[in-house]
């Protein structure tokens, strides 16, 4: 598949099987995310895979969180609905922004960066037939979550991307670029 092919046609996929990418497939991925934007080549990227047995503990550490953020009450229910979102997918990426600091480039700059390179990742991952949804929610901003997964205090986490086979298809939004697009005369 062409670049812009890709970048045209990518979609999220909520709906993922076995098989997850193979090691060449993930490869490519990780290559793609490490061509995003850095401002003084800081390089602020960091990505953990998630695979197999490790779901299993994700979901546990997704469970904690909620309950530490819960100030410790959690419901038996959400706590096992919480420790089976991992196994949506086979393969799990948690990328996040390795803030350095630095003069002329703010944090926000290395987030966006972090960003960027997941947005690359999830059109690799199309390019390559995998399917992909980039999921997010409160509890990747919880400082329990970040030390649970080994990052440091200043770094954060802009998002968990779901890799596996799609195992259904839905069809692309109708987005017009006029709908979006003003031209600014100043």
């Amino acid at each position: 598949m062409d670049a812009l092919t890709a970048l045209h046609t990518r979609n999220s996929v909520n709906l993922l099987c076995e098989p997850g990418p193979s090691k060449s497939q993930l490869e490519n991925i990780f290559k793609a995310g490490l061509r995003a934007c850095d401002h003084k080549s800081l390089a602020p990227w960091k990505y953990l895979v998630i695979e197999g047995g490790a779901r299993e503990k994700f979901g546990l550490l997704m469970a904690e969180v909620k309950r530490i953020s819960n100030s410790g009450e959690l419901d038996d229910a959400l706590a096992s609905k919480l420790a089976s979102k991992p196994f949506r997918a086979p393969t799990i990426l948690v990328v996040a922004a390795k803030i350095t600091e630095h003069e002329k480039v703010p944090e926000i700059e290395q987030i966006l960066s972090a960003g960027a390179g997941a947005q690359m990742m999830m059109v690799a991952a199309h390019a390559q037939g995998v399917g992909a949804i980039w999921r997010s929610g409160s509890m990747m901003f919880h400082p329990a979550m970040r030390e649970g997964l080994g990052l440091d205090e200043k770094d954060h986490i802009v998002g968990f991307l779901y890799l596996g086979t799609p195992s259904a298809t839905k069809a692309l939004p109708t987005l017009k670029s006029e709908d979006f697009v003003e031209y600014w005369k100043g």
